[in-house]
């Protein structure tokens, strides 16, 4: 028979080890009363082996699995003794430990009567269980303090009644005689569950500022054994007391799937965090009392002396001598950054406990907020190593739990098609299709990052593809913010580019249509803005460039593939710099436009979302619009047509001149798409070098290569010589224009 024993309550008292000790004789001239508070104890043993040898026959194997898992946790109350110099100590234990061990054998053997092998194996798992539960036992618990304020915490915890069981199984297969597969349990019977016992280091150290309240953890590993020790003790303290607080958010895709916050990994910008506060009455009488969670900045190197925030409070009903719990819902949006766009890498959150409109006690934990992912967006011609720098970007910027997410760099995730890479006229996917792909990106990242709501950035037509995913299929969510926080767009053709006519018609004529390209024309935009209207609530940004002269006929100065007006369209936060449309991915604009735009403070963010309201709902493009002032001659679609266009092959090393008709005209363009490794020389019908676009210059790596004439011409035949510096075959496409009107 098991005898069930408890160890008497230790007194916990002050233990000075000198004379005049400054801190210690502080603390206990301050106060003599004993600690209460709370200890938790666990332990968490995780082991696993594995095992083979040959059998005896040789001719098969015998593998051997074993695993433990062992989980004891203990949380001791911890009251004033009755005379009130001493505390005592009461526990709730819970312990639940298995250890399975399977063998699996696999051997050959031939059967009486039978010419050829068998293969035969058997599987034994032997399982066995303790489990236990303790609530209201006697616990020994111990501070002792030093003369130089440094303090440890030990607890004693009794032996208890627990349960063990079992289970064996065998299961066969191949045998030449047939065995049946057996499955026995072994009934619950009484086991005792050993005492434990487990100390602090002794090196944590009192805090001046509160000499009558102790907080801390500690832990200690050894031969696959995790045991930890946490504290939050006080004394002097009035009937009621926080017992803990604690964060948990939801896990990704899974509303109200509440999972406690580990505290290394924290949670992510935007997500929702369920404040819990436990406050316990230590009183004979039930107390009524008020839980405010504060936003402190205590600590902070910068906003240090900047008074608390209030984010909410609860009022609570606690019954003598019990807990409760009280809850509140924290929207984290703006938290991993300050208001003046600096990097919050640790948010404090404190409760405090009102009793009468009095604090009683309080209590601070940390929370870590890290940004939300950064889904990246790439354009036409493009793939996802256009953003390579970009994750060191984020890193620098605020730390390494700012995540960037290239569309297609984990291809299986989702992968857009746009053409891949220059010189490549092959077939794409529509904008919709890449809509698609965009959507299963963001869904990765949300789950990798367990992040509901992330921000895009978009370069070129990839803001295209973003407005397509956010009108047609972005999901909703309870807490009434749209999935995308914010659309940052890089120079994207919101009303198309005149370029793309120039370069698609040749293509269409051919009966070889790039989809990705052809969607890019003026009038395929037009559609595109009149059926693509809901924005969400999502707020849009773009950044138009303007640093070269016309091309592609555009009536204003451009980045090289979007004219001005095309990239601001109907968008109220715009902004233009004179940067290239090859170089938005770069450095500089992440750090001049995107940035100030997504690292927004909890009060900058409440600012945006609120002007942005206005117009962020829908936006419907007129009924007609200007094809971004192109003139000449246009087709029945209303789309511009090319002067003159042809498609070329051009191999290795070759150089080829053809002739391009030259009308009567205020001025003279020439648009073409080819690898960087060509170059283009333009001769007039005089024999005279008039422009040149040459291999490895700036010129050659935009995406639409031109050469303009800022004069009147008259009608001739000029000399176009093209030079390939490439090691393959490469396919060149090229238009003439004219009469274009800066």
């Amino acid at each position: 028979m098991t005898i069930m024993r408890t160890l008497p309550a230790l007194a916990v008292g002050l233990t000075l080890s000198g004379a005049g000790a400054p801190v210690a004789a502080a603390a206990a001239a301050q106060c003599t009363a004993g600690w209460e508070g709370t200890v938790e104890y666990s332990r968490h043993q995780a082991s696993s082996d594995s095992k083979t040898v040959k059998r005896v026959s040789g001719k098969g194997t015998e593998t051997t699995n074993s695993s433990i898992n062992d989980d004891y946790v203990a949380h001791v109350a911890v009251r004033p003794a009755p005379d009130g110099e001493y505390s005592i100590g009461t526990a709730n234990i819970n312990l639940n430990a298995t250890a399975t061990e399977t063998i699996n054998s696999n051997d050959q053997m031939i059967c009486p009567h039978e010419r050829t092998m068998r293969q035969m194996s058997g599987q034994f798992v032997s399982k066995s269980e303790r489990r236990g539960n303790a609530s209201g036992l006697e616990a020994g618990v111990d501070i002792t303090t030093d003369n130089d304020g440094t303090y440890s915490v030990s607890v004693r915890l009794p032996e208890f009644q627990g349960t063990a069981s079992g289970s064996n199984s065998a299961s066969f297969s191949g045998q030449c005689k047939s065995k049946e597969a057996t499955n026995q349990k072994i009934a619950d019977m009484p086991t005792t569950i050993d005492a434990m016992r487990f100390s602090s280091s002794g090196e944590d150290r009192m805090q001046p500022s509160d000499l009558n309240r102790l907080t801390g953890a500690h832990s200690v590993t050894s031969y696959g054994v995790t045991e930890s020790l946490r504290w939050n003790l006080r004394r002097c303290g009035g009937d009621l007391r926080l017992v803990d607080v604690k964060f948990e958010d939801m896990r990704f895709p899974t509303w109200d799937a509440w999972k406690e916050i580990v505290e290394q990994v924290g949670t992510i910008d935007g997500n929702i965090v369920r404040l819990t506060a436990v406050v316990a009455n230590d009183s004979p009488d039930e107390k009524s009392a008020t839980v405010k969670f504060r936003d402190t900045y205590k600590g902070d190197k910068w906003d240090g002396a900047k008074p608390d925030g209030l984010l909410g409070e609860v009022s609570v009903t606690v019954p003598a001598g019990q807990q409760r719990e009280v809850q509140f819902k924290w929207d984290s949006s703006g938290y991993a950054w300050f208001d003046d766009g600096r990097p919050r890498l640790m948010q404090r959150i404190k409760a405090e406990v009102e009793d009468k409109g009095k604090k009683v006690d309080d209590m601070t934990r940390n929370l870590k907020v890290a940004p939300k992912p950064l889904v990246l967006v790439h354009g036409l011609w493009s793939n996802w190593r256009a953003w390579g720098p970009w994750q060191n970007i984020l890193t620098t910027s605020h730390s390494y739990d700012w995540k960037a997410f290239p569309v297609g760099e984990k291809p299986e995730h989702g992968r857009m098609n746009t053409g891949d890479e220059m010189g490549n006229f092959g077939p794409t996917n529509t904008i919709a299709q890449n809509a698609v792909e965009l959507g299963n990106y963001v869904r990765y990242a949300q789950k990798d990052r367990n992040a509901w709501h992330v921000d895009l950035v978009a370069h070129s037509m990839g803001g295209l593809i973003s407005r397509r995913y956010i009108h047609a299929t972005m999901p909703t969510y309870p807490d009434g913010k749209p999935q995308i926080s914010h659309l940052v767009m890089l120079g994207t053709p919101n009303r198309g580019s005149s370029c793309a006519d120039l370069m698609s018609i040749p293509l269409e004529l051919a009966g070889r249509p790039m989809e990705a390209l052809r969607e890019l024309r003026p009038i395929n935009v037009m559609k595109f803005n009149a059926e693509t209207v809901d924005r969400k609530g999502v707020p849009f940004s773009v950044l138009a460039g303007n640093p070269l002269p016309p091309v592609c006929r555009m009536l204003t100065r451009s980045d090289g593939v979007v004219a001005e007006p095309s990239a601001k369209w109907m968008i109220a936060d715009n902004e233009t710099q004179a940067i290239l449309h090859t170089s938005m991915t770069e450095t500089g604009p992440f750090s001049s436009f995107v940035m100030p735009r997504i690292a927004l403070g909890p009060g900058e963010q409440s600012a945006s979302a609120s002007k942005s309201a206005a117009t962020a709902g829908s936006a419907r493009a007129p009924a007609r619009l200007m094809l971004l002032g192109v003139e000449g001659p246009e087709d029945e679609s209303g789309s511009t047509t090319p002067d003159f266009s042809k498609i070329l092959l051009i191999a290795p090393g070759q150089s080829l001149t053809i002739t391009i008709p030259v009308e009567e005209a205020s001025n003279f363009g020439l648009t073409f798409l080819a690898a960087s490794s060509v170059s283009a020389t333009l001769i007039d019908d005089k024999g005279q070098v008039v422009a040149s676009n040459r291999s490895g210059t700036p010129e050659a790596n935009q995406i639409f290569r031109s050469i303009f004439i800022d004069r009147a011409t008259t009608k001739g035949s000029w000399k176009l010589t093209l030079e390939s510096k490439d090691r393959a075959d490469r396919e060149i496409i090229l238009s003439t224009w004219s009469n274009a009107i800066q």
